[in-house]
């Protein structure tokens, strides 16, 4: 028997296995490392970053839409004003100081005329039942440092008060061109003067031009009105309208009077008496012989 040999070793209990240290254990992966945190937030800090430019632009886009708009809307008013007042122009020869048709182009455009307006024209309320008015449309600059285009309006005979002065109503702004054109007659052409105050035009062209803001010098929106005046300027003979002519010896009217060269009968004098010393029976009897 070889004495190197190993030997069996029987045993009847078993023996414990030496637990080995928990902190020799490896333990699982439950967070982030540094690398990664930073990743995630650079590719947040993006995703933010176009969402936030993506709204900016949603609202900038809306904001020029809604000013767009605007412009239009206040563009069409203007000429739909412009159009409703010429379209009810009046004027009157043997009141001519009173129903002056006054245009000026140029630097410092205006129109100035005298016209009937609805009660739902803009401040109509103001100014009540007095629905003969002169309106008078000028560029102006604003408070804002732009241009304006303003309406006042007065009633006829009666001077503009304080409050209209100082305040008028604004028909548009960034007002680049105001001009108004003539149709004549005689050449068949637009001209830029009226010179005729005691008339009215039969035809009037209205060119409004403006512009985004007071730095820009781009026109952003035109507008051109052709009105066709439908009154002319009303004779004095059809303002005073004469009665029919008098015969000799027949009794005189309320207002009426003789032709001229013609001379009064007895009776016809108002507070004479005829011949007989009556009256006639009825309006327009003769005198009697």
């Amino acid at each position: 028997m070889n004495p190197f040999a190993p030997k069996a070793v029987f045993c009847d209990t078993p023996q414990a296995v030496p637990a080995v240290p928990r902190a020799a254990r490896p333990q699982p992966r439950h967070g982030f490392t540094l690398v990664e945190i930073l990743v995630a937030m650079g590719i947040f800090s993006l995703v933010l970053a176009a969402i936030y430019s993506s709204w900016t632009a949603i609202l900038r886009g809306r904001k020029v839409g809604l000013e767009a708009a605007a412009a239009v809307q206040r563009a069409r008013i203007a000429g739909r004003t412009i159009e409703e007042c010429l379209g009810s122009a009046q004027s009157f020869v043997a009141n001519q100081h009173y129903y002056a048709f006054v245009a000026q182009n140029g630097d410092e455009p205006m129109l100035s005329f005298v016209t009937r307006l609805s009660s739902s024209f803009p401040r109509s309320g103001k100014f009540g039942d007095l629905s003969i008015r002169r309106v008078t449309f000028s560029v102006e600059q604003g408070k804002d440092g732009l241009k304006d285009l303003v309406l006042r309006q007065n009633p006829l005979m009666m001077d503009m008060d304080e409050d209209e002065k100082n305040y008028p109503l604004i028909l548009a702004k960034n007002v680049k061109v105001f001009k108004t054109e003539f149709w004549d007659l005689q050449l068949q052409d637009w001209k830029d003067e009226w010179p005729n105050t005691n008339q009215l035009p039969t035809l009037v062209r209205v060119t409004l031009k403006m512009t985004a803001n007071q730095y820009s010098t781009q026109v952003r929106d035109q507008l051109t009105r052709i009105v066709n005046l439908p009154a002319i300027a009303v004779p004095p003979l059809w303002q005073v309208p004469m009665l029919p002519p008098v015969m000799p010896g027949q009794q005189l009217m309320p207002g009426q009077q003789l032709p001229p060269g013609q001379q009064y009968s007895p009776g016809q004098i108002p507070g004479q008496p005829y011949q007989n010393g009556g009256y006639p029976s009825a309006p327009g009897a003769l005198v009697p012989h």
